[in-house]
C-alpha cells in the first residue's frame, strides 16, 4: 500500500499534468488538468483571499480521509487552523474550514458527494462545489445551504460567472 510520503518522494510522479490522490487501498488515482479548471481554481482562491483576511488560501490541499488521500482544489484555513497545522504536515489530518472542488466534465456526481462528505468528516465547516461556469453550491454538516456562512457577500460570487470563455 503506497503512502503519501512515497508519492511526494517519487521523482516519476513529479510534474505530471494530473492531480494525484490515493484511494483507500493506497492506489493512485489521477484527474487530468485543464486551463478552464485552473482559471476557476485561481478565481476562487482570489475570492477567498480577498474576503477572508484572517486566514490563508491553499491550492491543491492534501487531506487524509477514511477513503485515502484527497486533494481539495482550493481550501481556506483560518489563522487558528494554520497555527495548529504545519504546512510540513503532508497530508493534513484535519481539513481546513473551507474545502472547494472545481467540477470538471469528467467528475461524477457520486464522486463529488463522496468528497463533500469526506471533507466534512475531517472537520471542514463548508464544502463548495464550483462548476466551470462559476456556479457555486455550498454544503455544511447540515446539508446544502443557499449561501456560505462565511463573511463573503453574495455578489462576490457573480465574478466567477463573468469569466470570459
Amino acid at each position: 500500500m503506497m503512502q503519501w510520503s512515497q508519492v511526494l518522494a517519487d521523482p516519476s510522479l513529479q510534474n505530471l499534468p494530473y492531480k494525484i490522490e490515493l484511494n483507500q487501498q493506497g492506489n493512485i488515482e489521477m484527474s487530468p488538468a485543464s486551463n478552464k479548471h485552473g482559471l476557476v481554481q485561481t478565481e476562487v482562491s482570489f475570492l477567498l483571499r480577498q474576503h477572508l483576511r484572517r486566514g490563508r488560501t491553499i491550492t491543491e490541499c492534501v487531506i487524509k480521509t477514511e477513503m485515502g488521500i484527497k486533494v481539495a482544489d482550493v481550501a481556506w484555513g483560518s489563522d487558528v487552523f494554520f497555527q495548529s497545522h504545519s504546512l510540513e504536515q503532508d497530508p493534513f489530518q484535519q481539513a481546513p474550514e473551507i474545502c472547494v472542488e472545481i467540477i470538471s466534465p469528467g467528475n461524477r456526481s457520486s464522486e463529488m458527494q463522496q468528497k463533500t462528505q469526506l471533507y466534512l468528516q475531517q472537520g471542514a465547516q463548508e464544502v463548495w462545489l464550483v462548476d466551470l461556469s462559476g456556479h457555486c453550491r455550498f454544503f455544511s454538516a447540515e446539508g446544502e445551504r443557499q449561501n456560505t456562512r462565511f463573511e463573503i457577500p453574495g455578489q462576490a460570487f457573480a465574478g466567477l460567472k463573468d469569466i470570459p470563455w
